[in-house]
């Protein structure tokens, strides 16, 4: 490659203070590019300004949560840290789950590139959290996605779900990684901005664990993997202008292009370079690519890095330094390296075909220099760059339309009354978009590859076996209902966290710790900021009272089309661990003759509903209760139910209610059921109520008597509702007294609606 005949090199800014930069173009505010004059004493070069402006981004630097996420490290107490390795501040958190093993888990958000480019943004944002737990040290084991959609008919959630889908199978299919569960979601809010959040979770030995840092001078920096592209540069049309580079490409695609077989033999190399003993500290290529890498490396160790930056092996020799610094090419990893273990960490990568250079060393200089062909480009202290840039305090306040949301709860809207009303109303909402089969969905992905999948959806939780010897396992959930954090955004997202809590348990695993992805609007908007603050001030809290730590997570701000923002919508993902696959609970009824009880308490809870957002379109009043306390004391018995092989199944109620909650365990393995309704109840609240705390189990009868026992030594609320009753064409759930309905009409009514949508 020929040198470029114009350079903005260190020298040069110094000597030209006054030349006019597109700081504005890149993102940069009046006063963050004052402040960067002033961290350099100079201007910035065309490179260091690429490099500040991509890692000053609210994506890479948190520059508007910053001051709300720090209370998820502020109220940790010594108990939620017995099990906590690394915490937050790391690419992934990484908890012990006994026997030596240790778990890593995160989930991230890949929004705004699955809609520019739905496959392309849903596959490489699989890839990147992916390489995100490989870079910890741990073997990448299983995945999940929680997805968002506008309505089915919309053009938009025709264009995007198809590819959206077919990106994530594609690409952890084609990585190995079994897809265990997950959700979609459907809402207008989300027309025009859809959210693709991927989770994956990993595993490793105590004694595997990796950070990222760059420590011990005269360390080698290695760049191995695939070769750097133009994709995924951020501020392509500047790049692309003649400030940079003038005859360089018009055009560079805005969106990463992922290779999964790339990332196949990546992560294989880098598990081998792992277990050799040749990586002393170890950094993934995602946002921000080599800017991120090198800085976050450099500030996180010694200090100091000297980068060869035209040593980068390129897929395109047009590429200038301010590209191949902000470009994202996927499949991409950092190693620092120590001089005597270079030779047999380059024949290893030689061995699985994955290209590795030399493009620099760690120095004690406390900066990070970077040269293209001789010529210093990049002249700065890496704390600035990755660590201490701009913390922004943004104006909240609460909204002024939230008191008004408040009051107009469901009281008014007309309810069914008679059996074929509520027969009805239960046929319309098993076929609505959010709680209809999603089997056209997952049935893309591979859910049992590598044959450790326990459980995988449309179970409460995924599953997974972690030692084939002792049965150790681990099991994940996904969960988040922004209806409910639009009506009030502190309870919202405790209520996100009691359910994906509650999954986890109920499953029969015990909670452990929780990742999280926060999905909101514009942090400039004071009413987002209102929302945001408050969801997060509600999921410390809830962490705290359930005594399980956040381990890490992700931001998504500006999820909005015009003025109009998302529904705000905080993900939860938690991760439990269970002594033996062989005793999870699943949800399903498998045979007849089970008796069929209701844990927790029912009340009039219908505001946020699914019952009142499709049967009313409506949005209003308080959301449900949330009782951290019963969900703790529900969660423990599910858990010694499970070990003592007390219950059959067991399904937690959430959206759609006890209704739901029973045609999808009656649907799981075409075993009817009948069921009676408390008398105290009406029979609308007892079938459709979204209340909190609670689960459907099914006994034998020959464990009836423990399972009481279990549930009265525990002073928890427990009724025996039904039994299981009939299979095959004959089997019916019927609620006595009220309505029946076959399972042949209920199944057809649930599975239709995705594949009327989007055809076989």
């Amino acid at each position: 490659m020929n040198k470029p005949r114009q350079l903005d090199t260190v020298t040069h800014a110094a000597e030209h203070p006054d030349v006019t930069q597109p700081w504005a173009e890149l993102g940069l505010k009046p006063d963050e590019y004052a402040q960067l004059r002033e961290i350099l004493d100079r201007r910035p070069t065309s490179s260091e300004l690429a490099m500040y402006s991509v890692m000053w981004s609210e994506h890479c630097s948190y520059k508007s949560s910053k001051v709300h996420l720090r209370q998820f490290g502020e109220r940790v107490t010594d108990e939620m840290r017995k099990h906590l390795m690394v915490g937050i501040g790391e690419n992934a958190g990484v908890v012990d789950i006994g026997q030596g093993y240790a778990v890593t888990f995160k989930v991230e958000s890949h929004n705004h590139p699955s809609y520019v480019e739905p496959y392309q943004g849903a596959a490489t944002g699989v890839g990147g959290i992916v390489r995100d737990i490989l870079s910890m040290g741990a073997r990448p084991i299983a995945v999940m996605d929680s997805l968002r959609f506008g309505p089915l008919d919309t053009p938009d959630t025709q264009r995007v779900l198809p590819e959206v889908v077919a990106g994530v199978g594609g690409y952890g299919n084609c990585l190995g990684l079994p897809n265990i569960g997950g959700e979609a979601v459907f809402d207008p809010s989300y027309s025009g901005n859809p959210l693709v959040n991927a989770l994956c979770v990993g595993v490793m030995r105590h004694e595997g664990i990796h950070l990222a840092n760059a420590s011990g001078v005269g360390n080698q920096i290695i760049l191995y993997g695939a070769k750097t592209g133009g994709d995924g540069i951020g501020g392509v049309s500047v790049l692309a202008s003649e400030t940079f580079d003038a005859e360089g490409p018009a055009k560079r695609p805005s969106v990463q292009v992922g290779d999964p077989f790339m990332e196949k033999l990546l992560i294989e190399c880098t598990l081998e370079l792992f277990a050799e003993g040749l990586v002393a500290g170890i950094q993934d290529l995602g946002g921000a690519g080599l800017s991120c890498a090198t800085s976050e490396l450099a500030s996180a160790g010694d200090g100091g890095m000297h980068v060869w930056l035209d040593r980068v092996p390129l897929r395109d020799a047009s590429l200038v330094p301010e590209e191949i610094l902000m470009s994202e090419s996927q499949e991409r990893m950092m190693a620092v390296v120590e001089p005597a273990n270079v030779a047999p960490f380059l024949a290893i990568c030689g061995r699985w075909e994955v290209d590795a250079t030399v493009i620099g060393e760690v120095t004690d200089t406390g900066r990070l220099v970077i040269d293209w062909y001789g010529d210093t480009v990049v002249d700065v202290p890496p704390r600035t760059v990755a660590h201490e840039g701009p913390v922004y305090e943004r104006p909240l306040a609460r909204p002024s339309w939230q008191d008004a949301l408040q009051a107009a709860d469901t009281s008014g809207l007309p309810r069914p009354i008679n059996g074929d009303e509520l027969r009805g109303t239960l046929l319309q909402l098993v076929a609505s978009s959010n709680l209809c089969d999603k089997s056209w969905i997952t049935d893309q992905y591979d859910r049992y590859v590598q044959g450790n999948t326990a459980l995988a959806q449309p179970e409460d939780s995924g599953m997974v076996r972690v030692d084939e010897e002792t049965g150790l396992g681990i099991a994940v959930s996904i969960d988040c209902n922004g209806r409910f954090t639009k009506l009030d955004p502190f309870a919202g997202a405790q209520l996100a966290l009691a359910e994906s809590y509650r999954n986890v348990a109920t499953s029969g695993a015990r909670p452990l710790a929780v990742t999280d992805c926060l999905n909101f609007g514009s942090p400039e908007d004071p009413d987002v900021m209102w929302q945001f603050g408050e969801a997060t001030r509600g999921l410390a809290a809830g962490c705290e009272a359930l005594g399980i730590p956040v381990t890490g997570g992700n931001v998504s701000f500006y999820n909005q089309t015009g003025e109009q923002p998302i529904l705000p919508t905080p993900v939860v993902g938690v991760l439990g661990v269970i002594d033996h696959i062989t005793r999870r609970t699943p949800i399903g009824f498998a045979t007849e003759g089970q008796q069929i009880y209701l844990l927790g308490i029912t009340r009039d809870e219908l505001n946020g509903s699914e019952w009142a957002h499709v049967i009313h379109g409506q949005l209003g009043g308080l959301p449900p209760i949330v009782d951290f306390s019963a969900e703790a004391r529900l969660a423990d018995l599910l858990i010694n139910a499970s070990r003592d092989g007390l219950i059959d199944a067991a399904h937690d109620l959430s959206d759609g209610g006890l209704a739901q909650a029973l045609a999808e365990s009656c649907l799981r393995h075409g075993v009817g059921a009948r069921v009676w309704l408390p008398d105290e109840l009406d029979p609308f609240v007892a079938l459709f109520s979204e209340s909190t705390a609670r689960v459907i189990a099914a006994v034998p009868r020959s464990e009836e008597v423990r399972f009481t026992d279990m549930c009265n030594a525990r002073r928890f609320p427990h009724a025996r509702i039904g039994v299981t009753d009939g299979r095959g064409s004959e089997a019916a759930l019927e609620v006595q007294g009220r309505f029946s309905v076959s399972l042949v009409d209920l199944r057809a009514a649930w599975s239709a609606t995705l594949s009327a949508a989007f055809g076989d």
